[in-house]
């Protein structure tokens, strides 16, 4: 055991943690370019020419940065038979996510608020079970039952389908979220704001 009292002992301890915490961090930072290479490698790539691709090496930065490839992805891109780039499809994502975001939210905040401050008799049962909902697997048990649901209620193949779809999905960790946070604040404080 060290004796902490003596300042060459202790200087000695504080070279090691410093050499250990320098030599920590050397191999995270490897870890951190090993793990975004791919992502550096795919951003140049898209702002070279093809010539300068086709020439150059992949991790080299581009001469001469070209934006026509992001162009040609947003408005010329061809999938499958159709060649209207990937626009149409990121203004569908928009419109799925954002409704469904904010319906999920707000109904997951009013359940959350229910089973943190209300006492009521199976409070604990229901939140369990909306709980088990959150970890059923989709593709198991949900996928059918609901793709039958969506056809019976005209929503299948629908954006509203597909929201109505990610916000039942979503309502249970979004209770769970709400809930927690709910419960961390004083009955006093939610007393006095009445």
């Amino acid at each position: 055991m060290t004796d902490l009292s003596n300042p060459l002992a202790a200087k000695k301890q504080s070279y090691g943690t410093v050499a250990l915490r320098w030599l920590l961090y050397l191999f995270l930072g490897i870890f951190v370019v090993y793990y975004l290479m791919p992502l550096f490698v795919m951003v140049t790539t898209s702002l070279k020419s093809l010539e300068e691709i086709r020439t150059g090496s992949l991790v080299a930065l581009p001469r001469v940065i070209t934006f026509e490839a992001w162009k040609t992805a947003w408005s010329g891109a061809c999938t499958g038979i159709q060649c209207e780039g990937l626009q149409p499809y990121f203004w569908n994502s928009v419109l799925l996510a954002v409704p469904a975001v904010i319906l999920s939210t707000l109904i997951g905040a009013l359940n959350g608020y229910v089973f943190a401050q209300w006492q009521f008799r199976g409070a604990n049962l229901i939140f369990s079970l909306m709980l088990f909902g959150c970890f059923i697997p989709f593709q198991v048990v949900v996928l059918l039952p609901m793709a039958r649901m969506l056809g019976l209620m005209g929503l299948a193949g629908s954006i509203p389908g597909l929201i109505f779809v990610h916000v039942v999905y979503g309502i249970g960790f979004t209770t769970l979220f709400f809930r927690n946070y709910y419960v961390s604040i004083p009955a006093e404080l939610v007393k006095a704001a009445k």
